[in-house]
């Protein structure tokens, strides 16, 4: 069975997400826990857990297809003393939220090297990074979302997830998550049956299938290998349409959730209706 959502609002408190989501058919969702253009949030009250809790249960969501996202502030391989450390509270700030909220995933964007340290010191201090907060923290799992690679962004091919995960030492709680629209921005394609099936062979020998715990299902409005992330809606952009039914058709991507980040929130439930009648006619 296939776990489809989107990253749903979450204004007004993290409870009024799941209701969020349930409007648009969801039976998976991902959130920010706190503002994400901001270092420092209020803390959760003991009210609006609760009330999440009650939602996730009163619509039947499972906190395991939850897959909530982080601050893009944070870069967990921050070149810089003061600037790492930051990054490395405001990322323990948001492990524990997921932790009072009962969540099990934490998805992130690794960081990014701003052109003074190599790709390789980067890498070891996002892992150095990971290995600090998942010390400090329980049953709380990881993410690293594969990026597009703009920028001095890391973690847009597969080597490079593979060895921040080499580096972490508790690897039962890291993981990753794969963007569509980064994975083909990035230089991997996935346009027809036979790239699909090459690209994901490539991620299940490098990294790992075990490691993959989610997919933000996005097409894209840059060309393949552009580097570039600009998200479009499904169909709308540069990907084709025969991704989606492979995917959808694929039983390696059950139990995990597949979020929607398209910038149209208001086809979002269209989407979810278009991607269960693919996955229905399998």
């Amino acid at each position: 069975m296939k776990y489809l959502g989107a990253h749903v609002s979450a204004s007004g408190g993290v409870e009024n997400a799941p209701i969020n989501a349930r409007e648009i058919g969801a039976n998976a969702f991902a959130l920010f826990t706190k503002n994400q253009r901001q270092w420092v949030s209020t803390p959760l009250t003991t009210k609006s857990i609760e009330a999440f809790k009650q939602n996730c249960q009163k619509f039947g969501f499972r906190h395991d297809m939850i897959l909530p996202h982080d601050s893009y502030l944070i870069n967990l391989g921050h070149p810089e003393a003061d600037s790492l450390q930051k990054s490395r509270e405001a990322f323990l700030d948001e492990m524990q939220r997921c932790e009072q909220l009962g969540l099990q995933l934490l998805n992130f964007h690794p960081g990014s090297h701003l052109g003074k340290i190599s790709i390789a010191e980067c890498l070891s201090i996002i892992a150095e990074s990971i290995n600090i907060v998942l010390d400090k923290t329980n049953g709380v799992t990881a993410v690293i979302e594969n990026t597009a690679g703009q920028g001095s962004n890391v973690g847009y091919i597969f080597e490079q997830l593979a060895e921040i995960i080499d580096q972490v030492e508790d690897k039962t709680r890291v993981g990753v998550c794969i963007d569509t629209c980064h994975t083909f921005t990035s230089g991997y394609d996935l346009r027809t049956k036979e790239e699909f099936n090459r690209t994901f062979s490539k991620l299940d020998e490098i990294v790992g299938w075990k490691y993959l715990k989610g997919i933000h299902l996005n097409d894209s409005k840059k060309e393949f290998g552009s580097r570039v992330d600009r998200h479009d809606n499904i169909g709308k952009g540069l990907l084709g349409m025969e991704l989606y039914p492979l995917l959808m058709g694929d039983s390696r991507f059950d139990n995990m959730p597949i979020i929607l980040e398209t910038p149209d929130e208001t086809l979002w439930a269209e989407e979810i209706k278009l991607l269960r009648a693919m996955e229905e006619k399998q």
